[in-house]
C-alpha cells in the first residue's frame, strides 16, 4: 500500500510540475497572434552608439502592449553581434537582452530572428552565399546559435523563440533542408524544449513551404512564410525593385493593371507587369496562395506564422488598406499569426524621430482583426 501511495504521490507531483511549467502535453505555451518587426535596429543598420541605444526603448514596448500586440520579432545580424574574428560585441548583446526583458515586462513574447549572417544574405541570389555552396559553413551557423543559446537559454520557453535564419535562398530546396536538420539537431541538444521558428526556402515563399522537410515529432516548432504579393501594390514606388517604377493606376481588388496603363509603362518593366494584366487579385487569391502553407501546418499539427508582410509607406493609403484588410481576414480565418514589416521603418506605422504615429489608421485596421472577447 505504501508503495502504491508513494507512486501516486510522485505522479501527482510530476503532473503539478508539468502544469506549472506550462508543458502538460510537452508543448510550450508560446502562442502568438499579432506582432510587428523591430527592424533596422540590430539588423540592416549602420547606426551605432548612443543613437542605436535610444532607438528601441521601454516606451516602444509599452506602446505595442497598449495597442494590442502580443509579440515582436527582433531581427539581428551577425555583424552586429560578432566581429570578423568571431569575438562578441558586448553592446548588441546587452541591447538584445534588455529588449527581451522589457518585452517580458510588457507581456510581449519575442522571436529572435537571425536575419543576416556573413555566409548568407537573402539579397544575394547567387554563389556568394557560401552557406549553400560549402558545407564547411554549416558549423559556423550552428556556433552562432550555440552562443545565442548560451545567453538566452535562461528565458522562459513560453516567452522567447528562436528563428533559425531569415529568408534562405538555397538554389535547391534540399540544401536548405540539410541546414534545417543540422541546426535543429544541434539546438535540441542544448535546448530540448525551446520553440523554434523554421521558414521555407527562396525568401520564405509561400510556394516553397511544401518542399520544407520539417523535423518529425517536434511540436515546439512554428512554420513560417513571408508574403508581399502582389508586389506592384506592396512595393509601389520602391526604387530597389523594377515594379516600383510603375506609376500608373492600380485597381484592387480585381485585375490590377489595365492594358492602357500597361502600354504606357516603361519598356524595361513590362515583363514584370504582365502577371498583373490578367490575374484577379482579391481575398480569394490570397487564400489560394496560402493553401500550401496551411496544408503544411495542418499536416504537422504546428502553428503557422507569416513573419513579414506589409506595404511600402509612400503607397496610396486607400489602396494599401484594402489589401491589409483582406490579409487580416485571411489570417483570422486560418488562425495564422503575423508580424508586420514593420514598426518604425519604411513600411512602418510609427516614427521614432518625431515620436508620433505615421499611420494610426493602419494600426486601428490591424487591431480590428481581434477575435471576439480579446
Amino acid at each position: 500500500m505504501k508503495k502504491i501511495f508513494f507512486a501516486l504521490a510522485m505522479a501527482a507531483m510530476a503532473c503539478l510540475m508539468l502544469v506549472a511549467c506550462g508543458k502538460s502535453d510537452g508543448v510550450n505555451n508560446f502562442t502568438i497572434k499579432r506582432g510587428t518587426n523591430l527592424s533596422h535596429w540590430l539588423s540592416q543598420s549602420r547606426v551605432m552608439g548612443e543613437e542605436r541605444r535610444k532607438h528601441i526603448q521601454e516606451d516602444d514596448f509599452a506602446r505595442l502592449e497598449q495597442l494590442g500586440f502580443d509579440f515582436v520579432r527582433i531581427p539581428i545580424d551577425e555583424v552586429q553581434f560578432w566581429d570578423e574574428d568571431g569575438n562578441q560585441l558586448p553592446e548588441a548583446w546587452e541591447l538584445l537582452t534588455n529588449a527581451i526583458n522589457l518585452a517580458e515586462k510588457h507581456h510581449l513574447r519575442v522571436v529572435v530572428d537571425l536575419h543576416i549572417i556573413r555566409s548568407h544574405r537573402f539579397l544575394d541570389n547567387d554563389n556568394s552565399n557560401t552557406l549553400f555552396t560549402s558545407e564547411e559553413s554549416h558549423p559556423g551557423l550552428i556556433n552562432l546559435w550555440y552562443q545565442l543559446s548560451d545567453v538566452l537559454k535562461g528565458y522562459s520557453n513560453d516567452s522567447v523563440a528562436y528563428e533559425f535564419m531569415n529568408e534562405p535562398v538555397a538554389p535547391e530546396h534540399e540544401q536548405w533542408n540539410v541546414v534545417v536538420e543540422k541546426v535543429h539537431k544541434a539546438l535540441r541538444q542544448v535546448e530540448p524544449q525551446r520553440t523554434l521558428v523554421i521558414g521555407s526556402n527562396r525568401w520564405q515563399d509561400y510556394e516553397t513551404i511544401k518542399y520544407l522537410r520539417v523535423p518529425e515529432g517536434d511540436k515546439n516548432i512554428i512554420l513560417s512564410f513571408h508574403y508581399y504579393h502582389p508586389m506592384v501594390i506592396t512595393h509601389r514606388y520602391a526604387r530597389w525593385t523594377p515594379v516600383g517604377q510603375f506609376t500608373g493606376n492600380i485597381n484592387y481588388p480585381g485585375v490590377l493593371i489595365t492594358q492602357e496603363d500597361y502600354d504606357a509603362a516603361p519598356e524595361a518593366i513590362k515583363e514584370e507587369l504582365k502577371p498583373f494584366l490578367t490575374t484577379v487579385w482579391n481575398k480569394d487569391k490570397i487564400r489560394e496562395d496560402f493553401k500550401d502553407a496551411i496544408a503544411a501546418a495542418k499536416k504537422y499539427d504546428l502553428q503557422l506564422f507569416c513573419g513579414e508582410w506589409g506595404v511600402y509607406e509612400p503607397v496610396e493609403r486607400d489602396l494599401a488598406y484594402k489589401w491589409y484588410k483582406d490579409m487580416i481576414d485571411v489570417f483570422n480565418e486560418f488562425n495564422i499569426a503575423w508580424t508586420t514589416w514593420c514598426y518604425d521603418g519604411d513600411f512602418g506605422f510609427y516614427d521614432q524621430r518625431t515620436e508620433s504615429y505615421k499611420d494610426k489608421p493602419l494600426v486601428d485596421l490591424l487591431m480590428s482583426g481581434k477575435a471576439l472577447g480579446e
